[in-house]
């Protein structure tokens, strides 16, 4: 197989209500979506042009990220909402069903896509999805996204993250907090940062799936968990959610943003979950 890591990418805008929805599409082949939340379509580049030898893979900016421009800046996202964008531009393409990796929020838009439209994938593969409200603990962890939201519109960005990153139980030193937060950073970076913790962290964390819907739908549902993430917060929801289910959660190379941080790793295994490996 081509080992190739650049591809060609074909880039368009879709009108959906209330926002214009940038996508990239590369490669021929079945039909795999890899989305995000907030992460775009940037974030799964290096995945996508390894499944590209052979699969039609799909990526986009969520509503309000990236270059997904809103109507109303101020409208929050949630994840139906996120479901239904991702309906739409699997149905643009006309070569579904898909087979959908979701992480971390895209995790949650892919569980609600799983719910709400079954026939648009055949497999959803739900990589660490942030789901609060299945756990014991989801008052206390509500209550520290609040706390953790009000410190970021007030102005401490770097409070902000350190507050984030305890939440989801991820060691990581304050230098490297305040190296990746701290300083000038991308203007766009920094207005989907605001995004996410003013309009879309909120209705992500607080989504809760209907795990009646998701043991019925035709679709596979595949709860996927980076190795490196043992303990983490989304480590915690995704367990509740295979057990919910009753799946046994599959093992992916790396942590939370292992798809990311090593492509080259993660892609064979999740070949394998979708050949139903």
């Amino acid at each position: 197989m081509n080992r190739s890591t650049t591809t060609t990418a074909a880039s368009a805008a879709l009108e959906v209500p209330g926002a214009r929805l940038y996508h990239e599409v590369r490669g021929q082949g079945p039909l795999v979506a890899l989305v995000g939340s907030p992460m775009g379509a940037d974030s799964f580049a290096p995945l996508a042009d390894l499944l590209a030898a052979d699969h039609t893979v799909l990526t986009t900016d969520p509503r309000g990220i990236g270059r997904s421009p809103l109507d109303d800046p101020d409208q929050d996202s949630t994840p139906d909402l996120r479901a239904d964008d991702l309906a739409r531009l699997i149905v643009h393409l006309d070569a579904g069903p898909a087979a959908v990796l979701g992480s971390s929020g895209g995790a949650v838009t892919a569980l609600a896509l799983a719910q709400s439209r079954p026939d648009l994938a055949h497999t959803v593969v739900a990589h660490e999805p942030p789901l609060n409200e299945l756990l014991p603990d989801r008052d206390t962890l509500h209550a520290r996204t609040e706390e953790m939201i009000a410190v970021y519109l007030a102005g401490d960005v770097v409070g902000a993250w350190r507050l984030f990153m305890a939440n989801a139980d991820i060691a990581m030193p304050d230098e490297v907090v305040q190296q990746m937060f701290g300083g000038d950073r991308d203007a766009q970076a920094i207005a989907d940062e605001r995004r996410f913790y003013e309009h879309e962290l909120r209705g992500t964390t607080r989504w809760r799936p209907d795990l009646g819907a998701l043991r019925a739908v035709p679709a596979r549902v595949v709860v996927g968990i980076g190795e490196d993430s043992a303990g983490e917060l989304c480590d915690r929801a995704s367990r509740a959610l295979a057990a919910g289910i009753g799946a046994e959660p599959v093992m992916f190379p790396g942590g939370h943003t292992g798809f990311a941080e090593d492509p080259q790793a993660f892609e064979p295994r999740l070949r394998e979950v979708l050949a139903g490996a």
